[in-house]
């Protein structure tokens, strides 16, 4: 039995998105920019999907933008305000414990003469609000918070973020490629500006994302060329990854309660059969502001790759940190933000659930891991 447990990595296609996409591989192929029969069938695909994923984020279809996934939507987001307002300012604030695709972002706009501010977190995770409003100066252009952690799952109370940001007057983006389908996120309610959505990550196709853009919102184009997407994001659209991104959106309203029920419950359950047998584990992340699915566990004085590869050879997928510098053997960033001793660190997995992981599953799952812990440990 194959056991995956890193669905914050990227999820599988939904088959209904699937079948949903399948007339746009087969049958219809028009350019939607085009203005006969064959473009306006795409077309109209194109409008559908962008409803689909309007109702999903609470605002309107024409404040959505099609892009190739969770990462051109944080650099578009992040150097669209940037360019926009330099006359106005330079200064952008983040915190230690974003994705790459908006750490690396911030990092190349320094280089451009940006100022930027890292933010700490606490040992939970959570954004210091005090040190952010802090930060803010008469500069300051953007505040870049992540929704939630795909490390260690804990979610920012955006919210309190967002008035913040705008009672001095500046933008407000957050990086939901992780909240986006497992967790609400009405922007309209949490005050956003601008919002990324990677489709991977709600069983949606790899390569196609969302940067949400409130009315109002001037941002200067990443990528220039025709005006494909209401003129801000040129190229021919992905139309049959756009398709299948709007149908996950879709099941996603229509299944969310039901599906944080028993990503909680799947992801309990392990952290449960755990504790049991194993008593020196430390759980990394907020208690309870957490995403439901997500449990990153510390076994001290073990290799997390060598238990990685230990819990592969008998079946399971995980992650050590972020699945994307699993190849690193440096302790994750995010863990050094939330300063989480060394002897934990090194030994530190994410174990993330779906909605198609199975009691079954995790049972089997407990055993495997307790008897690899054992193993190391004896």
């Amino acid at each position: 039995m194959k056991i995956y447990l890193d669905y914050n990595a990227t999820t599988p296609i939904d088959k209904e998105v699937a079948n949903e996409m399948l007339p746009y591989l087969n049958e219809y192929f028009g350019n939607p920019s085009s203005s006969h029969s064959f473009g306006i069938v795409t077309k109209k695909a194109i409008e559908k999907a962008r409803k689909q994923v309007a109702e999903l984020l609470n605002c309107k279809p024409s404040e959505i933008i099609f892009t190739s996934g969770g990462t051109e939507s944080n650099n578009y987001a992040i150097k669209g305000v940037a360019l926009a307002n330099e006359k106005k300012g330079n200064h952008i604030i983040t915190s230690t414990i974003e994705h790459p695709a908006v750490i690396e972002v911030c990092k190349y706009l320094e280089k451009k003469g940006f100022t930027i501010s890292y933010i700490p977190v606490d040992e939970f995770g959570l954004v210091d609000l005090v040190k952010l409003e802090e930060a803010i100066t008469p500069k300051t252009i953007l505040i870049s918070i992540m929704h939630a952690n795909n490390e260690i799952g804990t979610i920012q109370p955006i919210s309190e973020i967002s008035k913040i940001a705008h009672k001095h007057n500046v933008l407000f983006h957050t990086d939901a490629a992780q909240s986006v389908g497992k967790y609400t996120t009405d922007v309209e309610q949490m005050g956003i500006d601008l919002l990324s959505v990677a489709g991977h990550k709600l069983y949606a196709p790899k390569g196609i994302g969302v940067l949400y853009i409130h009315d109002g919102v001037v941002l200067e184009k990443l990528i220039h060329g025709a005006d494909h997407e209401q003129n801000k994001r040129a190229g021919t659209e992905n139309v049959l990854e756009i398709v299948g991104l709007g149908k996950a959106c879709e099941i996603a309203k229509r299944d969310m309660n039901k599906n944080m029920n028993h990503l909680q419950e799947m992801r309990d359950l392990l952290h449960q059969n755990l504790l049991k047998k194993l008593t020196d584990i430390k759980l990394n992340g907020h208690p309870e502001l957490r995403l439901s699915n997500t449990l990153n566990i510390s076994f001290p004085g073990i290799h997390a790759n060598i238990l990685l590869k230990e819990m592969e050879l008998k079946g399971i997928a995980a992650s050590a940190g972020s699945a994307c510098h699993t190849d690193s053997i440096k302790v994750s960033p995010v863990l050094n933000a939330i300063k989480l001793s060394t002897l934990y660190a090194m030994g530190t997995i994410r174990f993330s659930v779906g909605k198609y992981t199975t009691k079954e599953e995790i049972n089997k799952a407990s055993e495997i891991i307790i008897e690899s812990v054992n193993k190391f440990n004896n």
